[in-house]
């Protein structure tokens, strides 16, 4: 049975940080949506508000699967990097991070000290920005 398995899932995708997002996104609210029912029992609001819940819950349970069981891994790799950098940007709080004009390269430099000049580690350019 494992050996099945193994063999169905070779050349897949498989799960990622994304895939862990999705599917803890899709508890919480499933969990809201049950709690909301419970409290909100037959009441108009809630007959709206459910089955949108219920949709997008099992949007994004669908969507994971889709990405787990993906052929494509190119294009998985790429929306899991895109995450990560959007998760690492926003949990970090204390920098800013912009792209060097020349080389495109991205740099990190302190929040909250007004106008500096950035020195690009990797082209050595200068270029001015606000933080």
């Amino acid at each position: 049975m494992g050996n099945t398995i193994r063999r169905f899932m070779y050349g897949r995708y498989g799960s990622d940080q994304l895939n862990t997002t999705l599917f803890v996104t899709a508890l919480v609210l499933s969990v809201t949506n049950s709690i909301l029912s419970v409290i909100f029992y037959r009441t108009v609001a809630m007959s709206i508000i459910a089955p949108i819940l219920s949709l997008l819950i099992y949007g994004l349970l669908f969507y994971q699967l889709f990405r787990t069981f993906s052929r494509n891994i190119y294009r998985r790799r790429r929306e899991n990097q895109r995450f990560l950098s959007f998760w690492r940007r926003l949990k970090d709080r204390n920098h800013r991070y912009f792209r060097c004009p020349q080389c495109r390269q991205t740099v990190r430099v302190p929040k909250n000290r007004g106008k500096i000049n950035i020195r690009c580690p990797k082209c050595g350019e200068k270029f001015i920005k606000k933080t």
